[in-house]
């Protein structure tokens, strides 16, 4: 069997685990070598052509008519050699100055991989596994499959869960954590957590949910009795009220507006919680405050000083906590093509006396950006912080 009819037969028979193609010939070629390996993508069998340049690699994706045209060419002219890596056989072919292809057969040396360019990824959450909240919800059916239009939120759902596995070494399991979720909403993840918590990690938790809407309280009230989710319960209310603990282990806070969320931080400073979470919104504070003559080229463009002011909200917000002693970190919450508002300020209490050693930096910035951040001013005016 000559090069060309080979390279058909494996193409069609699907018994190509990966072809290299080197030694190049033709100089006008900025690529110096392909690697090829087959690829499923959804229910489409194709070939993914990866191009090595010298600094930098591109890929491809082709039909398999078209990879055997691609490679036959190839072999005819581009490129003195190519190695197959096959099923039940390996190939060398070897083409000469003529152009004359000689085809070297050998034992087989690798072993079909797994080609699914979609693999599966791992959720916490499960997918195909029922789940009794997901399912009340509207998320998942009895099955446990995850309806089309619910996926994203699926996604957000098991994204906090990731976040949350990170640092739930920080609770105690011989003691009842106390976690306070502040504007709970319809409450997709307040339910996550606690099913997290006490189905999947073993806590012994008490979650309370506020939010200043009366219906949705009632509605969540009413799916926690309903699902048998013990000391899992909603009031109406807002954080700055809520005194029936005098200490909180975790303080999740979602899309609290502007200030609300240097409320909720301040309160959970102030319950000296171990963890927070807090994915901020709508940041007005610092857009009326920033001035700088040397970010007037930026500040001068309305949109540009929102996003600006949004960051260095966060960033006001992450380096005070860290001042009181929390080991702060800012993360992408969810993807940006789902909201913009997708960063997460995420800290666990690590030292109880503040680091005087970061206030001179924070100092700077501040006064650099002309800001009095709203979060300073609760920490000062209580004496838990001296910005002097």
């Amino acid at each position: 069997m000559n090069a060309n009819d080979l390279i058909k037969d494996i193409i069609d028979k699907k018994e190509l685990i990966q072809l290299v193609l080197s030694n190049k010939r033709n100089k006008e070629l900025e690529y110096n070598k392909i690697n090829i390996r087959p690829i499923q993508i959804k229910d489409n069998f194709m070939y993914q052509f990866t191009y090595v340049y010298s600094n930098k690699e591109i890929h491809k994706n082709l039909e398999p008519e078209e990879t055997k045209d691609e490679i036959i060419e190839h072999i005819n002219g581009n490129f003195k050699q190519a190695q197959m890596y096959c099923v039940n056989n390996d190939y060398q072919i070897l083409v000469n100055k003529k152009l004359k292809a000689n085809v070297l057969k050998k034992k087989a040396t690798k072993k079909p991989i797994d080609i699914s360019h979609n693999r599966k990824k791992k959720y916490i959450l499960e997918e195909d596994v029922p789940c009794d909240f997901l399912q009340y919800l509207g998320v998942m059916n009895e099955k446990g499959n995850v309806k089309k239009q619910k996926r994203d939120k699926f996604r957000q759902l098991n994204r906090f869960l990731e976040m949350v596995k990170d640092v739930e070494s920080n609770f105690d399991k011989n003691k009842k954590i106390k976690i306070i979720d502040f504007g709970c909403g319809k409450s997709y993840l307040t339910f996550a957590l606690y099913y997290y918590l006490v189905k999947i990690a073993k806590f012994n938790v008490e979650i309370v949910g506020l939010d200043l809407k009366k219906d949705v309280i009632e509605y969540c009230n009413k799916v926690a009795k309903e699902l048998n989710y013990e000391n899992l319960s909603f009031q109406i209310g807002n954080i700055s009220d809520f005194n029936e603990f005098t200490e909180v282990d975790m303080v999740v806070t979602l899309h609290a507006c502007d200030i609300a969320t240097d409320m909720a931080l301040f309160k959970a400073i102030s319950w000296n919680s171990k963890v927070i979470l807090s994915v901020p919104c709508c940041q007005h504070e610092l857009n009326t405050q920033i001035k700088n003559d040397l970010m007037n080229p930026m500040l001068k463009h309305g949109i540009i000083k929102e996003r600006f002011s949004s960051l260095a909200t966060d960033s006001i917000r992450a380096n005070l906590l860290e001042i009181i002693g929390y080991k702060t970190q800012i993360l992408e919450f969810i993807e940006t093509e789902h909201t913009p508002k997708n960063l997460l300020i995420r800290a666990v209490k690590s030292k109880d006396k503040v680091d005087k050693s970061l206030v001179s930096e924070y100092k700077e910035f501040k006064n650099f950006l002309n800001a009095s951040p709203y979060l300073e001013k609760l920490l000062v005016e209580n004496d838990v912080i001296s910005i002097d």
